[in-house]
């Protein structure tokens, strides 16, 4: 989702987790605060999980469970929107197009006139222009979250089984055959959901699993060695890094968005969510937009950013 593109990951067979304590830091300089502008309320969708911004198109895409919140029914009643900046919907269904049965979308990520979006057990492509759809099943997959393009490479959360699915190549839309599946790592008590480009080739992640086992923020390096960047925060769900290299992330335990760098720590932007799950923050000439689903509560909050 509102993504952009960093360099591939060149896998270790080997992972590691490190220390509790607080990792070297992912921007070691001052980043100034962010403040509201306004926060507006969108309603009209059908239980957003995770929106993503175009910049070509210079729309948003939104993924829809249909008419019922329960996230891990196959109800054939999934679908995404097209809406404009404002929060005006322009399509209510502009994926699937030709017949397909989508169950519950969720994370989105956009790039060179492609879209994906997991879908419980797998994940979908589609071709922006013409609409044709290739899903691609992800075995042992149990609640695909989040996907994220890096270089050549798809990867894909999934924070019940504490896994991280890699598909190589990342555009399998019109490729003969199928792409290589493999499981980046599993049982790290990461629970990993949104995921992020990070510096040098690195993916940040953040992880969701309950209460009583809260997760923080993550990253894993370019050989393929996973740190944690804070402690235990609670349930993290939506996760975008700024070009200061400070990170935006939603927290269902408190109900929050927040701002996180080293030297700052956490400082929270908007509250009051019942279910705050995959943002999407598009850059403005004067700030941010930050748009966020409130999937608990059936609509999105669009709030704009300034420092």
């Amino acid at each position: 989702m509102r993504r952009r593109v960093f360099t591939g990951l060149a896998l270790a067979a080997a992972l590691a987790v490190g220390q509790p304590a607080i990792a070297p830091p992912a921007c070691a300089k001052e980043v100034k605060p962010l403040r509201v502008v306004y926060d507006t309320i969108v309603t009209g969708l059908a239980y957003t999980e995770s929106v993503a911004y175009d910049p070509h198109a210079k729309v948003l895409y939104a993924s829809q469970f249909g008419s019922v919140l329960q996230p891990a029914l196959k109800g054939g009643k999934g679908k995404i929107a097209k809406l404009s900046l404002d929060g005006k919907i322009l399509e209510d269904q502009f994926l699937p197009a030709h017949g397909e049965i989508m169950n519950k979308p969720k994370g989105i990520w956009v790039r060179g006139g492609r879209l994906w979006v997991t879908d419980i057990d797998g994940v979908w492509e589609f071709d922006l222009k013409t609409r044709k759809s290739r899903k691609l099943m992800l075995p042992g997959a149990q609640f695909a979250n989040d996907p994220t393009v890096q270089g050549n490479a798809l990867y894909v959360s999934d924070n019940r089984t504490d896994k991280l699915f890699r598909v190589a190549p990342a555009d399998f839309l019109n490729m003969k055959g199928e792409p290589k599946v493999t499981v980046v790592f599993s049982g790290k008590s990461i629970n990993p959901n949104g995921l992020y480009p990070g510096p040098n080739g690195s993916l940040l992640m953040v992880g969701f699993a309950s209460p009583k086992e809260p997760r923080g923020i993550y990253q894993m390096s370019r050989e393929g060695k996973l740190r944690e960047l804070t402690g235990n925060i609670g349930m993290l769900d939506g996760l975008y890094r700024m070009r200061d290299g400070s990170l935006i992330a939603t927290d269902w335990v408190s109900g929050t968005v927040f701002h996180w760098s080293p030297k700052g720590g956490q400082q929270t932007i908007a509250s009051g969510f019942k279910g705050p799950a995959d943002l999407c923050v598009v850059p403005e000439k004067d700030g941010l937009l930050l748009v966020q689903p409130d999937l608990a509560a059936n609509q999105l909050r669009f709030i704009k950013l300034a420092q």
